[in-house]
């Protein structure tokens, strides 16, 4: 066995859904790793974290996103002297300040979920120039696509490239295993699930998305299941929008099997969430995206999904085009699989204790 001490930084939900597979799939092959939790979101003992060492750095606080790598950096780099590998996924502040905290300590970093990009720094920001980075110095980059590969080739990256598919498929395919089997009876009343959370709408962008649903809700035709975002500043603008507002019910944040519930009840999903846009399709609910520009343009292709911005008008003329057309909702509720076939963790984890080039990084001068 090449290595014997690996450590996964894991800030968010949404990092926890993703790499635990990893994990799983590295405990499989006899190699038990570190969790590094820097407390940017509270995660609930749901998900599994407990299975494995951890070092829990408690919260560190949420200033601008800029800051917030920094103190991840600084705090985690004592805790990474040593180790074979350091694990990131997505684009996170704790992703950026765990990868910069690994070549800090001289400990090659791999990065799940590496090559995403829509090519404009402002869309998502700051993921974007986040995940950039990662990519430029990560010794094992783990491409969920083709076309992340191929962003990856475009850019001339340097570490090893390899194509695993999502770990978010692996996630969704346990989730849904332990959920009763089908889905709702025809004939009942249409549902709309809507999520957002985008740093870029915060503002206008959350006041348009916040109007469409009241127009979907004047409508009377659909049930709308509204899930509030942790963000209490994201949280509290949709509850001073949508409360007491007639067919729209405003759920707290819930555990991912339950999302995943809401997700396979739903007729119609509007999300700017990144692993919706992954886990829709492949569950085939149709799917507008509250995006100006996606990373995940796999999404858009395979024809389960829409890009639609945050414009009120071309919010509602589009949801209302899917559910009064069964000919347009039965097109776009197919199951498709671009992000994978549910079994990336394995290849993640196969391809890390394959990895010939163990060549420490240099250390960081930045």
């Amino acid at each position: 066995m090449r290595f014997s001490d690996i450590r996964l930084v894991v800030g968010t939900r949404p990092e926890a859904i993703k790499l635990l597979p990893v994990a799983d799939a590295l405990a499989e092959r006899g190699l038990l790793p570190t969790l590094v939790l820097t407390g940017q979101h509270h995660l609930g003992k749901e998900l599994g974290l407990d299975r494995y060492p951890t070092h829990d750095l408690g919260c560190l606080g949420l200033p601008n996103p800029d800051d917030h790598v920094r103190l991840v950096r600084n705090a985690t780099a004592p805790l990474l002297i040593g180790a074979d590998l350091v694990i990131v996924q997505g684009d996170t502040s704790s992703a950026l300040g765990g990868a910069l905290a690994a070549r800090d300590a001289c400990v090659p970093v791999a990065h799940v979920e590496a090559g995403l990009r829509t090519h404009d720094p402002r869309q998502p920001w700051p993921e974007e120039q986040y995940r950039v980075a990662i990519d430029e110095f990560a010794s094992l980059l783990f491409a969920p696509t083709a076309g992340a590969m191929e962003n990856l080739r475009q850019e001339g990256t340097t570490g090893s490239a390899i194509l695993t598919g999502n770990t978010a498929i692996d996630a969704l395919v346990e989730a849904e295993r332990n959920l009763p089997p089908g889905r709702p009876q025809k004939g009942r009343r249409p549902t709309i699930l809507v999520t957002c959370h985008r740093r870029e709408s915060w503002g206008e962008g959350l006041e348009s998305i916040a109007a469409a649903v009241t127009r979907l809700a004047e409508d009377g035709v659909a049930l709308i299941r509204f899930v509030l975002h942790p963000n209490p500043r994201v949280a509290q603008a949709m509850r001073r929008a949508l409360q007491a507002r007639a067919n729209v019910e405003l759920l707290d944040p819930c555990p991912h099997g339950d999302l995943i519930a809401l997700l396979r009840e739903s007729d119609l999903v509007l999300s700017d969430s990144g692993g919706i846009q992954e886990e829709a399709p492949a569950l085939g609910i149709p799917l507008l995206v509250l995006r100006e520009k996606t990373e995940r343009p796999e999404a858009i292709a395979c024809g389960n999904a829409r890009l639609v911005g945050t414009d009120t008008a071309r919010i509602v003329a589009d949801a209302r085009a899917i559910l009064s057309d069964p000919l347009v909702h039965a097109a776009m509720s197919r199951r498709a699989f671009p992000f994978g076939d549910g079994r990336a963790a394995p290849r993640i984890a196969d391809a890390i204790m394959d990895w010939p080039d163990r060549a420490q990084p240099a250390a960081a001068t930045g």
